[in-house]
């Protein structure tokens, strides 16, 4: 019996890649530099440094388009890239954000020149996928989002400051009540910074649906009541209402620019015409549906 002889499989690709453009450049972004490369076929000094100041993005940008350069790929590095890409954007290059580590799978680059030639060439060839990145306007609502995020928690370390200098005063308010940012706490806190010391006239401030009794309240309220623990929880408490005021004033513009997006989607004059016909059309046939029914029974 003999062997089949497998025959060699032929070559189906090639080794060589073809770049799919030429109109691509690459950049390092940095705090202080950027480094931008564009290619020898579109300059003849390929690679040059830009400051960070907004003149200079604004002269790369014309640089760029000098060039003939359409897309730029760079790095998510921090919030650095957000001037550049707002910049480039804006006069029509198409911005890629990629994540670092696709681009430095290969070492030996270790110059922000180099970075830049190597990125410029990975997107020529079609080998950096694009990160995700909203529209602009979902992309400034989430800005918005995450400003209201960060001032909710500074208002939340000013509430550990006011817990803190109570405890230091041997005030167990925040044992007694679960909350202390709530209207109970707040009127005793109050109270406390505009010099009221009566255990019994700081009781009475508690509200009727409080867990703890008036008893409880007033026996957590017996303290050492000294100047530098009052100065702290006076200042926290400023602070804890300044950012309060901040937070209401990002949720009206939140709500402002919300309300703008919606106009763009649909006009709620229009939404609200919409919905008037269809419950017009709906009675309409509710009323011929009756009015069948009833010379059906006639009828009969």
């Amino acid at each position: 019996m003999t062997k089949s002889v497998k025959k060699a499989t032929p070559i189906r690709f090639h080794e060589g890649l073809k770049q799919l453009r030429k109109d691509a450049g690459g950049m390092d972004i940095g705090a202080g530099e950027i480094w931008v490369d564009v290619g020898l076929e579109n300059d003849s000094e390929p690679v040059r440094r830009f400051e960070t100041f907004t003149a200079d993005l604004n002269r790369m940008a014309e640089w760029l388009i000098d060039c003939g350069i359409t897309t730029v790929v760079m790095e998510s590095t921090g919030v650095y890239w957000i001037p550049a890409c707002q910049i480039l954007e804006d006069k029509g290059v198409e911005v890629l954000l990629v994540n670092p580590r696709y681009a430095k799978n290969v070492s030996g680059r270790k110059t922000d020149a180099l970075d830049c030639q190597w990125l410029r060439t990975l997107h020529c060839y079609g080998l950096l996928p694009a990160s995700f990145r909203p529209a602009r306007e979902i992309a400034t609502l989430r800005s918005y989002l995450r400003h209201r995020q960060m001032l909710i928690e500074y208002a939340a370390a000013h509430i550990q400051h006011m817990q803190k200098a109570m405890t230091q005063m041997n005030l167990q308010l925040h044992h007694v009540i679960s909350d202390i940012t709530g209207l109970t706490g707040m009127r005793i806190i109050r109270a406390i910074v505009g010099g009221e010391r009566d255990c019994k006239k700081l009781a009475d401030m508690r509200h009727e649906r409080t867990h703890a009794n008036h008893a409880t309240i007033r026996k957590a309220l017996e303290g050492d009541y000294r100047t530098e623990h009052l100065f702290a929880l006076k200042q926290s408490l400023e602070a804890f209402d300044h950012y309060q005021k901040q937070i209401v004033e990002c949720d009206q513009q939140i709500g402002k620019h919300v309300r703008s997006l919606e106009t763009k989607a649909e006009p709620s004059h229009r939404l609200k015409a919409a919905r008037k016909a269809k419950q017009k059309h709906r009675i309409k046939w509710t009323s011929m549906f009756e009015t069948k029914l009833f010379e059906s029974a006639a009828w009969i």
